[in-house]
Parts: C-alpha cells; sequence; structure tokens
C-alpha cells in the first residue's frame, strides 16, 4: 500500500462529547502559519470544536502537486 495514499485524511463525522454521537462535522481554518495551516474541527449540530487538522507547507505543496497531475474528467453533455 502507498504511504502517500492515506497522509491528508479530512475528517466528515467526529464524536461530539456534547451530543453524544458520531456528528458530521465542518472544517474551519483557524491559523495561518508560515509553516503550517491549522483547522478546527466543528460539530455541525452544537458548533463544539470536536478536533483539530494541521496541514504543513510540504503537505500542501504535495496535494496541490498531485491534484495538478490528476487527468480532468471530461464531462458528456447530453442534448
Amino acid at each position: 500500500m502507498n504511504q502517500q495514499q492515506f497522509e491528508n485524511f479530512t475528517a466528515s463525522s467526529l464524536y461530539c462529547e456534547k451530543c453524544k454521537a458520531a456528528m458530521p462535522v465542518r472544517e474551519r481554518l483557524l491559523l495561518v502559519l508560515p509553516d503550517k495551516e491549522i483547522f478546527d474541527y466543528l460539530c455541525t449540530e452544537c458548533g463544539t470544536s470536536v478536533g483539530r487538522r494541521e496541514i504543513t507547507a510540504g503537505e500542501k505543496l504535495l496535494a496541490q502537486t498531485t491534484a495538478a497531475r490528476r487527468p480532468r474528467r471530461s464531462v458528456a453533455r447530453h442534448n
């Protein structure tokens, strides 16, 4: 298995202590530093912070480079 395959996870749901359940989350940019960006995960039901994610400058550059290399999907038009 390729190590890069799982480097950049983005959570779609996390456990919320206040709601006492796994809840959908939204990601909010919390802080931008020269070497990394810090994101906060917020419960979509109550707004409680349930986690954080840091992206280093190197990881961000790698993600952008990988995305640029992916072939674009052509959109079929139906008339």
